[in-house]
């Protein structure tokens, strides 16, 4: 195959004379690039449009009501203003992803908590997805299982995003009772009634429900596979028109709202828990109002370290379960950067002694002990476990010591790691986390 140098020439270096253009060269109708813009010029004039100025002014009133949330231990510390003010854009970009996906006739799983929308607390190996549907609809489900630990999807009325308060979770299903196709496919249908004649597998779909969310909890993060899912709704038509102009301006009008009232409803847990007494020890954390996961049990205390200082967490693990996990948090509840240092430990992570008791050294440095949990530069947040589905739930104890002085604290067995098989840990770890579908 014969190819013309001059093409080459045009893809290797951009402005290349070209044989096909008239006199040998061509212009492109992409503008050349600019100095990097670090500020907008004057606004042109422009008649105004109501919808958009009333946006704009919601999200600016965000941060004063904010401001009033915010813990008074916490509000004048520049640096947890900055933190607040990301808790609010992680709010306005989930609530943004909402409005453009809002369609409840033609609804798709769009991501609702994550690394990048650390909204709600969300556990560090759960992928959190979610579609709005209509009361009263009948939709169809399809796709491939995959092997997660956990794989199940709420059913859920109204959320904070809506009224600011707890979330009511009227049912949940689980994908790991389908029946799947040779291929590891499953087709299942969630409507209020079965439908007349299906033989198929169907779930109940409570009238109530105005959303799904899907849980895919997983514990390998490098060898279990997530799901691929789709949702359709099957009684209304496929085809989709023009969205009006009302619909767009009522979506865009809900955003800031929505947003203020999804990023203030746990900003102040944190400080609830201290003032309670639960600093460097553990409770039982209740979650009725607050969607918890059917099987799961909950457990969390507010940590305080000092540079030379750690926590050592003791919990004899349950002869039976399915899923386990011990995070951290920050002061406003933001799961603490799990994607790039070692924050969160799970059963398939952490190591267990050999007398059956799982111990994890909660400190901002480094102690060299395999089951480390990192601070990450917070002195102060939020020590939380989970049991899912276990024979036992036991809430661990947890004492504080001098971190110099770890050795002497643990067994004489204790896996031990050097920086180097830190660094790789890490690097693993944050690989691993990238490659599952978070969006």
């Amino acid at each position: 195959m014969r190819v013309s140098l001059a093409i080459i020439l045009s893809i290797m270096i951009p402005g290349a004379a070209s044989a096909d253009a008239p006199g040998g060269t061509s212009a492109s109708t992409i503008p050349a690039p600019r100095p990097v813009t670090r500020t907008l010029p004057p606004p042109p004039s422009a008649p105004g449009y109501e919808a958009w100025e009333k946006f704009a002014n919601d999200i600016r009133d965000m941060w004063p009501r904010m401001y009033q949330r915010v813990p008074e231990r916490l509000r004048h510390d520049p640096q947890v203003r900055a933190e607040v003010a990301r808790l609010m854009f992680e709010a306005i970009a989930q609530q943004s992803l909402v409005a453009l996906g809002d369609d409840v006739d033609h609804p798709v799983f769009l991501a609702w908590s994550n690394y990048f929308l650390n909204l709600g607390q969300p556990n560090a190996d759960t992928v959190y997805r979610r579609a709005i549907i209509s009361p009263g609809g009948s939709y169809r489900l399809r796709g491939t299982a995959g092997s997660l630990s956990i794989l199940k999807m709420g059913q859920f009325g109204l959320l904070p995003d809506q009224t600011g308060g707890g979330i009511r979770v009227l049912a949940y299903n689980d994908f790991s009772r389908l029946k799947l196709d040779p291929n590891g496919r499953f087709d299942v249908i969630l409507s209020p009634q079965r439908p007349a004649g299906y033989a198929g597998d169907w779930w109940k779909l409570d009238t109530s429900a105005t959303s799904l969310l899907l849980r895919q909890m997983s514990q390998d993060w490098s060898k279990e596979k997530d799901p691929a899912i789709s949702i359709e709704r099957i009684d209304m038509p496929a085809r989709k028109g023009r969205v009006s102009a009302a619909d767009i301006e009522r979506r865009l009008g809900d955003v800031p709202r929505r947003s203020y009232l999804m990023s203030s409803f746990l900003v102040d847990h944190v400080e609830k828990i201290r003032k309670d007494g639960y600093i460097n020890k553990l409770r039982v954390l209740d979650v009725s109002n607050g969607g918890a996961l059917e099987g799961q049990f909950y457990y969390e205390g507010a940590y305080e370290l000092g540079p030379d200082e750690a926590l050592i967490l003791e919990a004899k693990v349950p002869s039976v379960c399915r899923y386990s996990s011990i995070i951290l948090t920050n002061d406003i509840y933001e799961t603490t950067n799990w994607y790039d240092n070692q924050s969160s430990l799970n059963g398939a992570q952490y190591d267990v002694d050999k007398d059956g008791v799982l111990r994890i050294v909660i400190a901002g440095k480094d102690p060299g002990i395999a089951n480390w949990l990192d601070t990450a530069g917070y002195p102060t947040g939020v020590v939380q476990g989970r049991w899912t589905d276990c024979s036992e739930h036991s809430i661990p104890q947890i004492r504080k010591v001098r971190l110099s002085n770890i050795a002497e604290e643990l067994p004489a067995g204790t896996r031990r790691v050097t920086a180097e098989q830190r660094e790789t840990i890490l690097r693993e770890r944050r690989s691993a986390y990238q490659q599952r579908p978070l969006w």
